[in-house]
């Protein structure tokens, strides 16, 4: 899709996945959805606003937990900071599409302690003639790749802050590879160590250089967003039952343990209950939201600027 800078199967996977979510029905009709929620929701990162998030990713790095959030493995230094980037570029995208609104909005990655960030991943707007000043709603963004359909909030979360973005953001595994193939990186100091050390001719290292992924501008899709004051109910499910197991197609609000259970019992289910391209979540308590439940047209996102 050329609007958004991505092959044929980039944008069959996000098809796939608008689905999946429940933000439409049928992937044969997904022009509505195009031109209504997808392409007015996309901005792109540039090369100047990777650098930045980049740089400030890099300059907490020392200071968070190697250990992925429910489990034991350990992340090295260099996935470490292509995740903590992969977040900040979702918290950079939001910023970007506020500017269609002409906020101008500022986030804080200086180092400070979890309990700060919780509240907001926004410290900071200007609407147009006025000064700065912190917003008046506390704002959290999370970032997902494309095929991500949950926003998922552990834990006591949900109730740090007022409104909840989720960001789909358009990087593989290879965004930090194209970066810096961009800022030649590799052709002026580790394949050209490579040929003074003898490792490496001038052919061999112009194909590898060739062969590197090439840095483009990375769409995000701003998928819309959940409110803390809204009536949730509890058990706020929907799914479809196979021969012996359950899955979850939909949620829209808490899950609290014992839940998983309760559908079990509820839908007379033998086997498992698992939730639609995940499986199974790190937790069982917090709050849990498919993308086709959250808001996201412009109405709505107008009454948030207006209440920042």
């Amino acid at each position: 899709m050329k609007q958004l800078n991505l092959d044929e199967g980039e944008f069959a996977l996000i098809l796939s996945k608008a689905v999946a979510g429940g933000e439409l029905e049928d992937e044969n009709e997904p022009e509505e959805w195009i031109t209504q929620r997808l392409l007015p929701n996309t901005v792109f990162i540039g090369k100047d606003d990777y650098a930045r998030m980049c740089i400030n990713a890099l300059k907490i790095l020392s200071n968070v937990a190697a250990t992925d959030y429910g489990s034991s493995r350990q992340r090295d230094m260099g996935q470490l900071w292509a995740d903590m980037m992969r977040g900040y570029l979702g918290e950079i995208a939001f910023l970007k599409f506020l500017e269609k609104w002409n906020v101008k909005a500022r986030l804080d990655h200086e180092k400070r302690t979890l309990e700060d960030y919780l509240p907001m991943d926004i410290h900071e707007v200007q609407f147009d003639g006025v000064p700065p000043r912190p917003p008046k709603l506390r704002i959290s963004v999370k970032t997902t790749k494309w095929n991500g359909i949950w926003l998922d909030i552990p834990g006591g979360q949900f109730n740090h802050s007022d409104i909840h973005v989720l960001v789909k953001v358009g990087v593989g595994r290879d965004h930090l590879f194209a970066f810096f193939k961009e800022i030649s990186v590799f052709r002026d100091k580790i394949l050209k160590i490579g040929e003074e050390a003898g490792s490496l001719t001038k052919a061999e290292s112009a194909r590898l250089y060739d062969a590197l992924p090439s840095f483009k501008e990375i769409p995000a899709y701003i998928t819309g967003f959940a409110k803390r004051d809204l009536p949730y109910s509890d058990l706020p499910y929907v799914g479809k039952k196979g021969r012996k197991n359950y899955t979850i197609t939909g949620w829209n609000g808490p899950i609290r343990p014992g839940d998983l259970e309760e559908i079990k019992r509820r839908e007379k289910i033998d086997g498992k209950i698992q939730f639609t391209g995940i499986g199974e979540f790190s937790h069982d308590q917090g709050y849990l939201f498919n993308t086709g439940t959250l808001l996201w047209q412009k109405e709505e996102w107008d009454r948030v600027v207006s209440s920042m």
